[in-house]
């Protein structure tokens, strides 16, 4: 994840503000200075709800609320019981640890004393589970998931562009890093656009509020600064609108994945101005009181930002985590270092942290839904933390499945990662992580001529051979772009390597992800700002000049493309050559690189010229794949293609022959 919000001097001094006192107020009851009794109040409990028939019967509420922390909770609910209480550092918060192992569903009262005197009693509701958790099915190889940035996708409902309660910010679709006005409610009016195209699955980037004030030209837009877990951005719609995309998404066929972030949080969330714990972030002490004498400048992914020495930075270099020789100092800095001071980074490590966590995403999961989990900065978070809180989920959603961001390009790191994987001392249970390794070398073979060695498709032959690393290939994801990239066509349009590029994605040993717009040829490059390549959709928005969502008003450039794209999709959906099929890869030949598929006497073959030069299929060599057919129908064009004699190829030609 890359991210392009600035925490100002100006914000990072009111911030401070609230933590000095405190900081300053937990020095005071450290030396036993007992601050004034008064009445407890409740603001807030998450999760909001809960479920009966969990297979974890343990149920951590989180409790906040001025003085509420010395308070004594009870309930008679019939099936429940209170099985301990754990009182924070912070006056105002209490974690209460219930056990609902026989509880069904209904509506709970806790009842918090203090000194013997009511203080508060709480309703709380304990709902019924729309289904068992074995019932719940993830995304698969058999998906062509569809990522896209709901801020620039399509605006459905303009009512929620200005929402008054939130911090400053301001909706300009002039400026690449504002917001842009997309919501839910866009995406929802276009569930038929994704039928058409030919995807299964919708990755939307990170839905929670962002409660972050803009700080110039730049917000958090992104939604990678949560700023609260329980709650959709009130700019992209409510949580009851969240489940109506999702369950409208399901009646067409659709599954949706929902981007999380465990590593960090944003700078506005409540954790910040009031800490439940000393330990609840790692490496805070830049913002203890003491600390602010030595402020400075520094250059981060983020820009020029206020911090001081005390601050800690990530290195964003993920391979101290796997290192065997890896040292303290590397692995301190990947870990518990921060992504930008505007993020502050999460103490996995603290058993209460990780189970809130945990919480919140069977929360979403039995709340909204969702058919997935896309985990963002995965390798930055305690690694044994996340081990268990994919452990937790694959026991109660034993078909779910949830893709870890692991930003390596080498597929050893990459595997090491992956469930059960032999190369790693620690069980990731993470089913599905992403081929970095394949996106960076396609991306590199994209401009250059295929030789008989090293370059061109050279480099996806010499990164898929090591597949034998992978438990499982085929719940490795690949893709050839995403918002943290530059877009496949840069600054350009090279349509031939585009389709090349399409056509193997959708066709090798993988579950595929492409990134929105690619169908109708959306370029840009990070080379000024990451919102260069998070460009509106065209016709997604009022005022729009044109609706590429329709054939009628796409370019014929961009209606060529969406018509290749489409038809390929819909070949794969379904197709148990492409889904189960056993994989074959050539090394390239005379700049031709050759991928096939086959699956009880079916077969496929992808066949690119890697080279701008004219180049020929040589029937001969592929007799293994090809047997005893004579004949091949091309997937993309639809035309028959001769298997009697060798097969002519244009520069950068592409077939996927269906025999």
């Amino acid at each position: 994840m890359t991210i392009t919000s600035n925490l100002t001097l100006r914000a990072g001094l009111r911030a401070l503000l609230f933590l000095s006192v405190l900081f300053l107020s937990g020095k005071t009851m450290a030396k036993d200075k007992k601050p004034k009794a008064s009445k407890p109040t409740i603001d807030r409990i998450d999760p909001t709800c809960w479920y009966a028939g969990m297979k974890n019967p343990s149920l951590q509420l989180m409790v906040y609320g001025r003085d509420i922390r010395d308070a004594e909770v009870a309930t008679d609910y019939l099936g429940v019981t209170v099985d301990s209480l754990v009182r924070l550092d912070s006056p105002n918060y209490l974690l209460v640890y219930l056990n609902l192992k026989d509880a069904q569903p209904g509506t709970m009262q806790l009842t918090f004393k203090r000194g013997g005197k009511y203080a508060a009693k709480v309703d709380y509701e304990i709902r019924r589970r729309d289904m068992p958790g074995e019932r719940r099915v993830g995304f698969s190889n058999a998906d062509v998931l569809y990522m896209l940035m709901p801020d620039r996708f399509a605006n459905g409902s303009g009512s929620n562009d200005n929402i008054k309660s939130l911090n400053a910010y301001k909706v300009d679709r002039t400026q690449p890093s504002l917001r842009h006005g997309g919501d839910l409610e866009g995406i929802r009016q276009h569930l038929d656009y994704f039928n058409e195209l030919g995807v299964t699955a919708l990755w939307f980037t990170p839905v929670l509020e962002n409660n972050s004030p803009d700080h110039g030209n730049q917000s958090t837009y992104h939604g990678y600064a949560t700023t609260d877990y329980y709650r959709v951005d009130p700019r992209f719609g409510i949580n009851d609108e969240y489940r109506r995309l999702i369950d409208e998404a399901h009646a067409k066929g659709l599954k949706v994945v929902m981007d999380m972030i465990f590593n960090h949080c944003g700078f506005e969330h409540p954790w910040v101005k009031d800490m439940p714990a000393a330990d609840w972030f790692n490496t805070p002490e830049w913002l203890y009181p003491e600390n602010q004498k030595n402020a400075v400048k520094t250059q981060t992914m983020d820009g020029e930002q206020t911090t001081n020495d005390k601050y800690l930075q990530t290195s964003y270099k993920l391979t101290p985590v796997l290192d065997p020789y890896a040292s303290q100092v590397d692995m301190r800095e990947t870990v518990d270092g921060w992504f930008v001071p505007s993020m502050p980074d999460l103490n996995q490590r603290n058993h209460h942290v990780i189970t809130y966590l945990i919480q919140n995403s069977e929360w979403w999961i039995e709340t909204a839904g969702i058919d997935g989990i896309r985990m963002d900065t995965y390798p930055y978070a305690d690694r044994r933390a996340m081990a268990h809180w994919m452990k937790v989920l694959n026991e109660e959603y034993p078909n779910f499945n949830t893709v870890g961001e692991t930003w390596v390009t080498e597929p050893a790191y990459t595997a090491a990662w992956q469930k059960d994987s032999p190369l790693s001392d620690i069980n990731s249970n993470l089913k599905t992580v992403m081929d970095f390794s394949f996106f960076d070398k396609l991306n590199q073979a994209k401009n250059e001529e295929t030789d008989d060695w090293w370059t061109g498709y050279n480099r996806i032959y010499n990164s898929l051979c090591y597949d034998y690393l992978y438990v499982d290939p085929s719940s490795v994801m690949a893709f050839i772009e995403n918002h943290d990239t530059d877009r496949f066509l840069g600054e350009g349009q090279d349509t031939p390597a585009l389709k090349q590029a399409l056509a193997l994605l959708l066709t090798i040993n993988r579950t595929p992800q492409l990134y929105y717009g690619t169908e109708i040829l959306m370029n840009g490059t990070k080379r000024v700002t990451d919102g260069h390549v998070r460009k509106d959709f065209p016709g997604g928005f009022p005022g729009d000049t044109r609706n590429a969502f329709i054939k009628e008003q796409r370019t014929k450039d961009e209606q060529d493309m969406f018509a290749w794209t489409s038809r390929l999709l819909h070949w794969r959906k379904g197709n148990e050559v492409i889904i189960k099929g056993r994989q074959t890869q050539f090394i390239p030949y005379k700049g031709v690189y050759v991928v096939a598929r086959t699956l009880n006497g079916k077969c496929v073959m992808t066949v690119l010229n890697g080279t701008s030069k004219d180049a020929t299929l040589s029937v001969s060599r592929y007799a293994e794949i090809i047997g005893t057919h004579k004949e091949a129908v091309d997937v993309l064009t639809g035309s028959k293609v001769d298997l009697t004699k060798d097969v002519r190829l244009a520069p950068r030609a592409v077939f996927v022959l269906d025999m």
